[in-house]
């Protein structure tokens, strides 16, 4: 088992990992390593919770050297604010003993205060595809010295959106550097991605994707209903040594809201929420709050906590099953991170049955499946998004045409409309107003005096 003393590291960053207390690499992290420092492009694929931020991170810190340049070398590419804060912090920990400058970006802050900060020089900038588009386009940021590019959870990016933003900062970018991709899966959108911007890249894959960590044990619960859940988990977490540290997936921010309402009646400031809709502030106080143990379940959306790194989650429970496999695979490797035990809850209704059956057959594993205690309350009263929909289909006056125009639409008037024909219209406006007879004819008044 190689350490990171083998990896022939500068004294600095020797010093900072063993601040850390990381002594032997993960797999990733040892395949990665001398691969990026050679300078081809590299996409690496390995679970959540491999410790892929630090696989690319140790060896371009490594091969940085000192300069006074104002403009970034080093650019990294990551899908949420939250993302930019935590890599930001691991490169901070790493350069701890050396001199390099390291900034992130992203939306929701005053943007004038990011460009004084970029004015003042940095070397390597952690941001937000949005954000640095937007400073790159100010010519604030001039991106012409950058060396290396890494998009870290690029599967991500593809599925907000970011697509056309990636491509125009690509555009953007000098086209001799190295590319680094890190994922924990590999879809079509990834591949078209690596096809178009990667020259013969390297590609590590420590794991097939879609393989769960061994160190995270499965269970599952067949609920029926909203109400149904949250007795089970209220039940749950009444064993407060066992659930010490929660992590609760729902699908969306309205249902975040009303699961964190439902658990904040009994637990009061044992709780706390993430999502798009709340404040920069407000999200990364939770998060900090959840990280230091003052509240021990954190409710959060998929795109809120992807790639956070939260040490010593005891368990993640997935509200309800996601429709897409490879997104339980992020949330269940929120926990058992760093080679520690950790446990993953599902909870499905009947009409997720075909998305639990997807997980499991990536995975290529049943998960097992255990009965709701006897204690637990089966309500019977459902939510809006449960009750059955009363279709009326013939009733002329409930029946919507899906292609008749919306409420907003209305004809034009007639004097308002215009017609085309095929050049101006001026001859037309013309004959409407008609011409005064005078106009234009000096002699007229003089022949009708004769």
């Amino acid at each position: 088992m190689l350490s990171f003393e083998d990896f022939k590291l500068t004294t600095p960053l020797s010093n900072a990992l063993q601040d850390l207390g990381f002594i032997e690499p993960t797999p990733i992290q040892e395949a990665a390593f001398s691969v990026i420092c050679s300078g081809k492009d590299v996409v690496g694929i390995a679970q959540t919770g491999t410790g892929k931020t630090l696989a690319y991170s140790l060896p371009l810190v490594r091969n940085l050297t000192y300069s006074t340049q104002e403009n970034p070398r080093i650019l990294i590419l990551v899908p949420t604010r939250e993302l930019v804060v935590q890599v930001v912090d691991s490169l901070n920990e790493l350069n701890v003993y050396a001199n390099n400058r390291v900034l992130g970006v992203y939306g929701g802050t005053n943007i004038n205060t990011q460009k004084r900060q970029i004015a003042e020089g940095i070397d390597i900038l952690v941001a937000t595809p949005g954000r640095l588009y937007d400073l790159a386009l100010s010519r604030v940021l001039q991106l012409k010295s950058i060396q290396k590019v890494v998009i870290d959870e690029v599967d991500v990016m593809l599925d907000l959106g970011f697509r056309h933003q990636l491509i125009n900062i690509f555009d953007l970018l000098p086209e001799r550097r190295q590319n680094i991709m890190f994922s924990a899966t590999m879809t079509t959108d990834v591949d078209a991605l690596i096809t178009d911007f990667f020259i013969d890249p390297e590609r590590i894959s420590v794991a097939i994707s879609g393989t769960p960590l061994e160190n995270i044990m499965q269970f599952r619960y067949d609920v029926p209903n909203y109400y149904t859940k949250v007795n089970l988990i209220r039940f749950l977490m009444e064993e407060r040594d066992v659930y010490h540290r929660v992590l609760i997936f729902v699908s969306n921010k309205r249902m975040a809201d009303r699961l964190f309402d439902s658990l904040e009646e009994v637990f009061n400031d044992d709780c706390c929420v993430i999502h798009s809709n709340k404040t920069q502030n407000y999200r990364l106080r939770s998060i900090e709050q959840f990280r230091e143990g003052i509240n021990r379940i954190l409710v959060a959306t998929d795109v809120m906590a992807r790639g956070l790194d939260i040490d010593d989650v005891s368990h993640v429970i997935n509200f309800d099953t996601p429709e897409y496999p490879e997104n339980y695979m992020h949330r269940i490797g929120r926990t058992g991170r760093a080679k520690r035990k950790g446990t993953s809850i599902l909870l499905s209704k009947v009409d997720e049955i075909d998305s639990k059956d997807n997980i499991e057959a990536l995975m290529q594993m049943k998960i097992e499946t255990l009965k709701i205690p006897d204690i637990v309350e089966i309500s019977s009263e459902l939510i809006e998004e449960e009750r059955p929909q009363m279709k009326e289909p013939y009733n002329p006056h409930k029946q919507k045409d899906e292609d008749a125009p919306g409420p907003a639409f209305h004809e034009k008037k007639d004097k308002n409309k215009k017609e085309n024909l095929g050049g101006s219209y001026k001859f037309m406006i013309a004959k409407k107003y008609k011409k005064p007879k005078t106009r234009g004819d000096k002699n007229y008044n003089k022949r009708n005096k004769k």
